[in-house]
């Protein structure tokens, strides 16, 4: 049973590796559904929000849930702020680095005190929120389109977490945290 356990952590960690980066202006209509379906639709977006609910699960305790409510609530700070400008470029940026450092903290096993790793998560979920909201159409209902988005981040942040109660062993971890570091870098280049 534990080599199962294990075998879908691996694969699941390698389902994770990029294909395109999809935070970009214009993909999405309007509404709940729209803003659900967002954080599906690119796997920079995937990477992240499971990588944060690893991240969580790695610190045990409080921390586990406090990080992704951290990120959640953050996100909607960023998004009321997107959704009324257009996204700088530095906002692509942040999100293949939130990628990139998230994959690292998992295959390190880095842990740090709350203070820092709010702040940290925080900077990330800001820059995932404005995207969200640059990207609502200006037709969009706020409330539903970010309720549709952060409720399905909060859905790949406890799947993120689900992974890390399955305790796939320090080796998984580090091949997981450093396959989603590569994505994040290749995200980065591509930015």
């Amino acid at each position: 049973m534990k080599k199962i356990l294990k075998t879908a952590a691996a694969a699941t960690a390698l389902a994770f590796f990029p294909f395109a980066a999809s935070a970009h202006p214009g993909l999405h209509a309007m509404g709940f559904e729209d803003g659900f379906v967002h954080p599906f639709t690119g796997a920079d977006h995937l990477m992240a929000m499971i990588a944060v609910g690893y991240w969580a699960g790695q610190f045990g305790g409080r921390m586990r849930f406090a990080i992704p409510a951290i990120f959640a609530g953050v996100m909607v700070v960023g998004a009321a702020l997107g959704f009324h400008s257009e996204a700088p470029g530095f906002i692509e940026y942040g999100i293949a680095a939130s990628v990139a450092v998230m994959g690292l903290l998992i295959a390190f096993d880095v842990k740090m005190p709350a203070l820092a790793a709010a702040a940290l998560v925080g900077a990330f979920a800001f820059c995932h929120g404005f995207a969200h909201g640059a990207e609502a159409p200006a037709a969009a209902t706020e409330i539903s389109f970010f309720s549709g988005f952060v409720l399905a981040s909060l859905i790949l942040q406890g799947i993120g977490l689900g992974l890390s109660m399955l305790r796939p062993g320090r080796t998984l971890s580090r091949i997981a945290g450093a396959l989603v570091a590569l994505g994040g870098a290749w995200l980065l280049g591509n930015a």
